[in-house]
Parts: C-alpha cells; sequence; structure tokens
C-alpha cells in the first residue's frame, strides 16, 4: 500500500490502518526515544499521544501534502514530545544524536515546521542562513526561538559556566546569521 493510500484511509479513520501503523512503528519508535533516557512508561505514553496526533492532522487534510513518509512525520511529532516531557521534568535531552544513523528519524519535513503558506524571501532567506550556522549556533537558536527555552535554561542544558555566557553565544549568534543575510 503506498504511503499516499495509507494517508487518505487513515484521513477516514480507517481502525485497520491505525492498527497496522501503531504496530509496526512501535518498537522502532521505543528503540530510538530509549536515547533520550525517558522512563519506558513515558515513552509509551508520548507514542501513544503522537499516534493520535498523526491521525487527527490526517483527519483535518494535513497531510495530503506529506513531503516525507508517514513513519518520519510520526518519529519527528515524538521527538518533540519527548523534548516537551523532559523539559517539564526539567531533564536535559540532546538536542542533536550522536550517532550519524540517528539522524533517519530526525530528518522532519518541512510540513511539520513550516506554515502552510509559501515562505517569503525573507524566510527563505534566514532558513538557508540558519543552514550554514555552525552546530552550537544552532543549537542556541534552536533553543531560544523555536523551543523557547529562557538564556537560564540554555545555559544550564549546554552546560554553560553562567547564563552571561549563553547570552553573548546567542547575540553573536544572531550577529552571524544577519551578516550571513545581507550576502
Amino acid at each position: 500500500m503506498s504511503e499516499h493510500q495509507l494517508i487518505l484511509l487513515l484521513k477516514d479513520s480507517d481502525k485497520e490502518v491505525l492498527k497496522m501503523l501503531y504496530t509496526e512503528n512501535r518498537n522502532p519508535f521505543i528503540n530510538f526515544a530509549r536515547k533520550f533516557q525517558i522512563s519506558e512508561e513515558d515513552i509509551l505514553d508520548v507514542y501513544q499521544d503522537a499516534i493520535i496526533v498523526l491521525q487527527e492532522k490526517a483527519i483535518k487534510g494535513e497531510l495530503e501534502n506529506l513531503t516525507c513518509s508517514i513513519r518520519t512525520f510520526l518519529f519527528g511529532i515524538g521527538k518533540y514530545m519527548l523534548f516537551e516531557k523532559a523539559r517539564k521534568h526539567k531533564k536535559k535531552l540532546p538536542l542533536f544524536p550522536e550517532k550519524k544513523e540517528d539522524y533517519n528519524y530526525l530528518e522532519i519535513c518541512n510540513d511539520f515546521f513550516e506554515i502552510e503558506e509559501e515562505l517569503n524571501e525573507l524566510q527563505v532567506l534566514l532558513k538557508n542562513a540558519f543552514s550554514t550556522l555552525g552546530k552550537k549556533c544552532k543549537e542556541v537558536l534552536t533553543l531560544f526561538y523555536y523551543r523557547g527555552y529562557t538564556i537560564d535554561e540554555i545555559s544550564e542544558t549546554l552546560n554553560y559556566e553562567n547564563k552571561n555566557v549563553a547570552k553573548s553565544q546567542k547575540s553573536r549568534c544572531i550577529k552571524q546569521l544577519k551578516e550571513k543575510i545581507k550576502k
């Protein structure tokens, strides 16, 4: 069955397709999520919530132009739910995986991150400039602007000496980003 057919069946609330997707992806998701040092119970809760979100998005028609696999999208939903759960429990999670093969499920398609309308010229410039930043800058800016972390939380998460170091790093990264956009 093609991805498109699966999405259409999910949109129609087909319980067999949902069950099949749940079963096929459960163990791979659990293995993936263990890298985040979250309890098995929390991992299962997140997985079930991610499945529900996936179906809700399908029913609303938000998956019809999906540019990645359903599994990748599901794992992306789950990954960010894991981050939120860890954040609420004040646990530190790696922002980027340690092993190259762990990126397979982290390559979340644009549908998940971008608003539904076309990107304007400035957004395209920003996206391209961001992709050329170093790892530290990407981490700091992602935590601050996308994850909503405070400077204190960033300092703690990235093990900076104090919040002034995190503040300076963020400032330098913003400056780099602005310079790259002006080019």
